[in-house]
């Protein structure tokens, strides 16, 4: 499996990504479990195919699709759930995404109280699903496909939309009371490059590449088509670009994980910066209509985006 759709070349000056269009969606059903209400839920993924039912989870082909995003479907103690928070909508003549942040709330006396507060992200990778705990949140996120490619910087539409309370974070972790966070929410969008190689324990590791990591604090006056941001390459720490935010990612709780070539799920360790010159081997994209880590958020926090592409 070549992890990016096989066949896809950067031959054109201007390439989107596969998919990035936001046109082609695959809706799941899920029917969600008496005790709870025995509502029917939709979850949408980017691929294609027919509805599915039957409360099956969704592992997509990489090779057609190099997209996973953070609506789930989740069995906690017997109980099935889902969490939506990536749509489909329209925008122009097509579709578009749209990631909004969201507080799930399961409570059955005497055997489950979680209130969990969702980010709206999507990402390159895969989810591991269902999803059974709120343990290590960012381990079930898979983050990163196969790509070798040295683009010059990223293009996109977007509409961002703060939430409520003027952007006020807050954490809301599944068990334990709300929090207010310090900070404005922001929507982010992050494209990393990495040199990955593992060692003969199975552990993931990686030099950056590249980065590219714009974050939006203010509503948007509705959508801003062909936004473009430059991709850095190399050591950026002593640049002007450079925010504490993008520093190298060591695999803590906040990182980012993989599957090793043994099938675990592992964390990805960020060792340094590689040099300018040096060609990937992976690529993480992430969108996400908020930041600061797994269940720190804004509630109704939306981003929205359209026609991502790479400039070559």
């Amino acid at each position: 499996m070549c992890g990016w759709p096989c066949g896809w070349t950067a031959s054109a000056q201007i390439k989107p990504i596969p998919f990035g269009d936001m046109e082609k969606w695959l809706v799941r059903r899920v029917d969600e479990s008496g005790i709870i209400g025995g509502k029917t839920k939709y979850i949408y993924d980017l691929a294609e195919g027919d509805t599915l039912t039957g409360n099956t989870p969704f592992v997509p082909d990489l090779s057609v699709s190099p997209w996973g995003n953070s609506s789930v479907m989740a069995v906690v103690k017997g109980i099935t759930k889902a969490s939506t928070t990536v749509f489909p909508e329209y925008h122009g003549k097509g579709l578009a995404a749209r990631m909004e942040t969201r507080i799930e709330r399961v409570k059955v006396m005497g055997i489950i109280n979680i209130s969990v507060l969702a980010t709206g992200t999507m990402f390159l990778g895969q989810i591991v699903e269902p999803v059974r705990d709120t343990k290590d949140p960012m381990a079930k996120l898979l983050m990163g496909v196969e790509f070798t490619d040295r683009p010059k910087s990223l293009i996109y539409d977007y509409n961002f939309q703060q939430g409520q309370n003027g952007g006020q974070r807050i954490r809301v972790p599944g068990f334990g009371r709300t929090e207010e966070i310090e900070g404005i929410n922001c929507g982010e969008v992050c494209l990393i490059l990495q040199q990955r190689w593992e060692d003969a324990e199975g552990n993931v590791y990686a030099k950056r590449v590249a980065t590219a990591w714009p974050r939006y604090s203010e509503s948007t006056k509705g959508w801003i088509n062909g936004n473009e941001i430059p991709i850095h390459y190399g050591d950026i720490s002593g640049t002007d670009y450079y925010k504490p935010y993008m520093a190298l990612q060591d695999g803590g709780k906040d990182g980012y994980y993989c599957r090793n070539s043994k099938g675990k799920v592992v964390p990805i360790r960020e060792v340094g910066w590689a040099s300018p010159d040096a060609v990937p081997t992976h690529i993480i994209l992430r969108l996400s209509s908020g930041h600061g880590g797994a269940y720190v958020g804004c509630p109704g926090a939306m981003l929205h985006i359209d026609n991502i592409k790479l400039r070559y």
